[in-house]
């Protein structure tokens, strides 16, 4: 029994350097508490933020995609802490195993989004769409499509004209909205100094209400 029990630690054991070792387990242990924190934000999500309106805008609900994600990175970032911590080798060989597929994966769907660039330009036109239309409808989708055309310095999907398709936005003379034939902030070009001058205002502004109040 005993040569049995040093036979299996002698096939099991691998001596890793330390500097590797801490090395290893201080990131996956990072990636480990991220991991929690995707969790924790998905739940938040499914409980406090599920509407239909982000159901009907995105093809999988995004709580549901935060909190498989999150799952799927504890048990990696597991298995890399305690694999490196202590130095077992079929911890850190699925640790390694699993990277490997996870990025062989994700250049599968890059690869197939390149060779299939039609149909995922389709697939993000229909999610535009559905986000335009839906743009005053949830806060957090608001806050995204603001983002995204900021970033990409763009208005809609086509042109600024895609906004019409948003009931605020349409411009029909019979939309009573004041936002009629217009466009989300997030369409327009800064003009140089004019955060500057807004933020230079309300410095003064408060400034002024200070002294009226000191004096009253």
């Amino acid at each position: 029994m005993d040569r049995k029990q040093n036979l299996y630690r002698n096939e099991t054991f691998s001596f890793v350097n330390p500097w590797i070792r801490y090395f290893l387990f201080f990131f996956s242990f990072l990636f480990w508490a991220f991991s929690l924190l995707i969790v924790a934000i998905g739940v938040y999500a499914k409980v406090q933020k599920a509407t239909d309106t982000v159901r009907d805008t995105f093809l999988i609900d995004p709580a549901v995609i935060l909190i498989v994600v999150g799952v799927v990175m504890f048990f990696i970032t597991f298995c890399g802490c305690i694999g490196a911590l202590r130095e077992n080798i079929h911890l850190l060989k699925t640790f390694s195993f699993t990277l490997t597929f996870v990025f062989l994966t994700q250049l599968a769907i890059s690869i197939m989004g390149f060779f299939y660039s039609d149909q995922t330009r389709g697939a993000l036109g229909k999610f535009v769409k559905k986000a335009i239309v839906h743009y005053r409808d949830d806060l957090d989708l608001q806050n995204l499509m603001d983002y995204i055309q900021k970033e990409f310095k763009c208005c809609g999907w086509n042109n600024y004209t895609d906004w019409s398709w948003n009931l605020y936005f349409n411009c029909t003379h019979e939309n009573p909205s004041k936002e009629r034939c217009a466009v989300p902030y997030s369409c327009c070009t800064p003009v140089p100094g004019e955060i500057a001058g807004i933020v230079l205002s309300q410095i003064l502004i408060s400034q002024i209400q200070d002294e009226i109040t000191s004096v009253l």
